[in-house]
């Protein structure tokens, strides 16, 4: 088993607090726009779900984006069709797991830049 120096612990723990700060960030957003944040960090073969909200009848699968900086791009970028797909194919596998009624549902993507003193949000919502 390989072990790891205390710089990538350190930078891996960085990337973490980050990704922690931008879903956290998104959940506060979504309340704030009258939304329940229904799930987390769903986990279904082939990928993960982010988040999930609902407004009465509405239901938002949300792609959550955070980086500390628009260096390489804004992190919305980083969501590409074949993304996209497997998004669709595990908020499938949620809604046959986790939701009996019917709902209308959308696809949002939610940028978060997290710095040392502030988060900026944007949400793009129907995405995709």
């Amino acid at each position: 088993m390989r072990r790891e120096t205390a710089g990538l612990k350190a930078r891996n723990a960085a990337r973490e607090s980050v990704w922690h700060k931008g879903e956290d960030a998104a959940c506060a957003y979504f309340r704030s726009l009258g939304f329940t944040v229904v799930d987390r960090n769903f986990r279904a073969p082939g990928g993960e779900l982010d988040l999930i909200a609902r407004r009465r009848r509405l239901l938002v699968f949300c792609e959550v984006k955070a980086r500390t900086s628009t260096r390489y791009g804004a992190p919305a970028e980083a969501v590409d069709p074949r993304k996209a797909a497997r998004i669709r194919r595990c908020a499938a596998v949620w809604l046959k797991e986790r939701c009996p009624a019917r709902v209308d549902v959308r696809f949002d993507v939610v940028s978060v830049i997290v710095s040392a003193d502030r988060v900026d949000i944007t949400h793009i919502p129907a995405a995709f």
